[in-house]
């Protein structure tokens, strides 16, 4: 029987990268992805292409709207920081976002009695988010292990498992071109255009870009 894994799956270099990796460790994949009013929701149509292409057992869109608190600039009348200099946390930060997605991901796993969550956090090449750091996913972990009556009655260990969290762009790129995947499909803007064009200069857009350079692998982005 094979091993089951939920996969947080946005439709970005990251995470299907991530989804990559899980299927070549031998995984069976269950991706989840969230339509939570975020204003680049053309991301979601790139995960459902992401997850036919890298051959998902199955893939849900969950439904929850955080714009209900927004805070960030992708769920409120925000604008989208543009070319920063600066090492603040950015505008782009939804609160608590990594923490919801993995609450939804843990009862997912408990369900399908999957004792991996894959996700895509990275400590390197990132924007600075408190909830892409290592110390946060060994934190969560242990939460989750005490939360469920899986982990309680020790039927499953759960693990969470973030596999380019000391990995930069490039390595990240290196990695995903290596396992065939096909960068094309995705999209990492914060603010793209009504045809999916990214803009080329948020924090996201930047780092993309970045790490094609020094991969010296052609950028296959479609940007504005």
């Amino acid at each position: 029987m094979l091993k089951k894994a939920v996969v947080l799956l946005s439709g970005g270099l990251d995470s299907t990268t991530t989804l990559a990796i899980a299927r070549d460790e031998g995984y069976e994949t269950y991706a989840m992805s969230f339509r939570y009013g975020q204003r680049h929701a053309v991301e979601l149509q790139c995960a459902k292409n992401v997850a036919k292409a890298l051959g998902v057992k199955q893939h849900i869109v969950v439904d929850i709207d955080l714009r209900t608190f927004g805070g960030s600039a992708l769920t409120a009348d925000i604008t989208v920081p543009k070319n920063r200099s600066d090492t603040n946390i950015p505008i782009t930060y939804v609160p608590a976002r990594n923490t919801i997605f993995l609450s939804y991901a843990l009862a997912y796993a408990e369900v399908l009695a999957a004792d991996t969550i894959f996700i895509g956090a990275t400590a390197v090449d990132y924007s600075g988010y408190p909830d892409c750091r290592p110390e946060y996913i060994e934190a969560y972990q242990k939460m989750a292990n005490l939360a469920t009556q899986a982990g309680v009655e020790g039927k499953t260990k759960l693990t969470i498992q973030a596999p380019l969290m000391h990995k930069t762009k490039a390595e990240i790129i290196e990695i995903g071109v290596a396992l065939g995947v096909d960068y094309s499909l995705t999209l990492s803007c914060y603010d793209p255009d009504a045809a999916g064009r990214a803009c080329g200069g948020c924090d996201s857009c930047r780092h993309r870009k970045k790490g094609f350079k020094e991969a010296s692998v052609p950028d296959p982005t479609r940007y504005i």
